[in-house]
C-alpha cells in the first residue's frame, strides 16, 4: 500500500538545482524525507505504519498549541537549570512561538490513532521544533548535530509525561470552547423562555395530556439544564490541571533535574495561562486516565440531555397539520426530493447524531483506560481523539442550534389556547375545588362527549363563571403557589 506523505502545503518548494530530499537516521536505519519538511525520519514512519483514520494530529489545533507549549516549557525549564544554553533555548522558543500562533499546524502529520502511548505524536513535535530552531539558528533542516530533536527538544522529557500533560492542556482549552458555546445557546433558550412567558400550554407526561403550563417553562428548563452541564462541565475540567510533567517514562523523574518538574509547570502555566499544578504522585498520576473518564462522562451527560432536548423539538414541531404543532422550527432548507413543501427537523437532527457519536466516544474512553497496564497506558491516542472529537463536536452543534434553530423558533399561540381549553388535563387543576370524584366524573365525561371540561363545570353548576375563570386562570395555572392564593379568595 502507497502512502502519501502530507504536510507540504505550507512551505515552498525546492528549487529545481536543490535535493527533493534529505536522508535521516534511526535505530532502524536510513531513510529519505521530503526536503522541505520540518518532521523527519520518526515522524515519517509513524506516517507509514499508521493509515489509520486520515485524521493527523493537526486537525486538533488545540492539541498542537498544547504540544508546542510543553517543548517551550521544557526548553525555559532546561535553560533555567543550566541545562540547555541560551542559543539553543531560544530558538527552541521561539519555534514553539511560532507553532502556538498557527504556524506549521500541517507538519503535524501523525494519524491520531497510533500505537505506542503516544510517542509518534512526540517525535513529530520534537522534529518539528527542532527543524524550525535549526533554521532560526542558521542551519539547515535534518543538521541535528546543531541541535537535536531529541537530545535537545526532548530534553528531560519523555513520550509519557509529554503526552498526557498536552492533551490535558488541550482538553482543557477545548472544553473551554465548549463552555463558551453552551452559554450561546443557553442564552437562546433563556431569550425564547422570556418571549414565550405567557403563553399557555398542556404539560404532558408519558405523552399524554398532564396539567397547565407556559411555553416559557418549557424553554427555561432547557436553559437550567444547560446552566448546570456547564458547571458540572467547568467541574470536570479544573480535574486536568494536575500535570505529571517531569515524571518522565513511569513517573520516577528517571533523567530529568530534581527542580525541572516545578519550573517546567510554571513555564507552562504562564505559556498556557491555565493554573497547572504538578502532580503528589507521578506515578499515579503517569498511569492513572480517571480525569479522562470523568470528563468523558460529563460529555456524555451534556449530550444525553442535549439530545433529549432535541427530541422535543422535533415533536413539539411535528406537522405541520397532522402532528402537535405547538411550535415552528425555521426552514433551513427544503426537506425532500419527492414531496413538494416539505420542510425537516434537520438541525435537531443533526445534533441528535453528534449525541449518539460522543455517547459511543464515552464507550472507548472507558474500554481505552481500563486497558491500561502496570505503570502507563499505551491507548492514550484514542482517547485523546475521542474526547477532542466530543468536544469539537458539541461545541459546533450547540452553536448551530443556537443560531440556526433556537433563535428562529415561534409559538403557534392560537393552537395552544385552543388545546388547553380543549384539554381534560384542566380537570386536575379543578381538584381542590369540587373534589377528586367530581373532577374525575367531569374528565371521563369531557373524553366521551367531546365537550369541554369548562363548559360541563358550569352546566353542572359546580363552580360559578367568575370562579372558574379565576382558577383557569394562566396565572393560576400554570403557577400553583399563584393558584392556591387564588382558591382562599372564594
Amino acid at each position: 500500500m502507497s502512502v502519501v506523505v502530507p504536510g507540504l502545503s505550507s512551505v515552498p518548494a525546492a528549487p529545481h538545482d536543490q535535493p527533493r530530499v534529505r536522508t535521516e537516521h534511526d535505530l532502524l536505519g536510513d531513510k529519505d524525507v521530503p526536503a522541505a519538511a520540518y518532521y523527519g525520519v520518526h515522524t515519517l514512519r509513524a506516517v507509514e505504519n499508521f493509515p489509520v483514520t486520515g485524521t493527523p494530529i493537526a486537525a486538533y489545533p488545540d492539541l498542537v498549541f498544547a504540544l508546542a507549549s510543553v517543548k517551550q516549557a521544557a526548553a525555559q525549564a532546561n535553560r533555567d537549570l543550566g541545562l540547555l544554553d541560551d542559543r539553543k533555548a531560544d530558538a527552541i522558543v521561539r519555534a514553539c512561538e511560532e507553532i502556538r500562533s498557527g504556524r506549521l499546524h500541517d507538519q503535524f502529520v501523525v494519524d491520531v490513532i497510533q500505537g505506542g502511548a503516544g510517542t509518534s505524536t512526540n517525535m513529530n513535535a520534537n522534529e518539528v521544533v527542532a527543524n524550525r530552531a535549526l533554521e532560526l539558528l542558521g542551519h539547515g533542516k535534518g543538521e541535528y548535530r546543531h541541535l537535536h530533536p531529541l537530545e535537545d527538544v526532548n530534553a528531560g522529557q519523555s513520550t509519557n509525561d509529554v503526552y498526557p500533560t498536552a492533551v490535558g492542556i488541550a482538553l482543557q482549552l477545548a472544553a473551554g470552547h465548549l463552555l463558551e458555546a453552551m452559554e450561546v445557546l443557553r442564552r437562546a433558550f433563556a431569550a425564547k423562555a422570556e418571549e414565550f412567558a405567557g403563553v399557555l400550554k398542556m404539560g404532558r407526561t408519558q405523552l399524554q395530556d398532564a396539567v397547565p403550563m407556559t411555553l416559557g417553562q418549557e424553554f427555561a428548563t432547557y436553559a437550567v439544564m444547560l446552566a448546570e452541564d456547564r458547571a458540572r462541565l467547568d467541574e470536570a475540567r479544573a480535574l486536568l490541571r494536575e500535570i505529571n510533567l517531569g515524571g518522565t517514562a513511569i513517573g520516577t523523574g528517571l533523567n530529568a533535574h530534581p527542580g525541572y518538574a516545578e519550573k517546567a509547570c510554571a513555564h507552562l502555566s504562564r505559556n498556557t495561562g491555565l493554573p497547572l499544578t504538578v502532580a503528589g504522585d507521578l506515578v499515579e498520576a503517569t498511569q492513572d486516565m480517571g480525569a479522562f473518564v470523568q470528563l468523558s462522562g460529563v460529555l456524555k451527560r451534556i449530550a444525553v440531555k442535549l439530545s433529549k432536548t432535541c427530541n422535543d423539538l422535533r415533536l413539539l414541531s411535528c406537522g405541520p397539520r397532522a402532528g402537535l404543532a405547538e411550535i415552528n422550527l425555521p426552514a433551513v432548507q427544503a426537506g425532500s426530493s419527492i414531496m413538494p413543501g416539505k420542510v425537516n427537523p434537520v438541525i435537531p437532527e443533526v445534533v441528535n447524531q453528534i449525541a449518539f457519536e460522543v455517547i459511543g466516544n464515552d464507550v472507548t474512553v472507558t474500554f481505552a483506560a481500563e486497558a491500561g497496564q502496570l505503570q502507563l497506558n499505551a491507548f492514550e491516542p484514542v482517547i485523546a481523539h475521542s474526547l477532542l472529537k466530543s468536544l469539537t463536536h458539541l461545541r459546533a452543534g450547540c452553536l448551530t442550534l443556537a443560531e440556526r434553530c433556537v433563535g428562529g423558533i415561534t409559538a403557534n399561540r392560537e393552537h395552544l389556547s385552543h388545546l388547553v381549553g380543549r384539554s381534560i388535563g384542566l380537570a386536575t387543576a379543578l381538584n381542590p375545588h369540587i373534589g377528586y370524584e367530581q373532577a374525575t366524573a367531569v374528565a371521563q365525561e369531557a373524553l366521551t362527549t367531546g365537550a369541554s371540561v369548562h363548559d360541563l363545570v358550569l352546566a353542572k353548576g359546580l363552580l360559578t363563571p367568575e370562579q372558574l375563570e379565576r382558577i383557569l386562570h394562566p396565572d393560576n395555572l400554570a403557577r400553583p403557589h399563584a393558584r392556591a392564593n387564588a382558591a382562599t379568595t372564594f
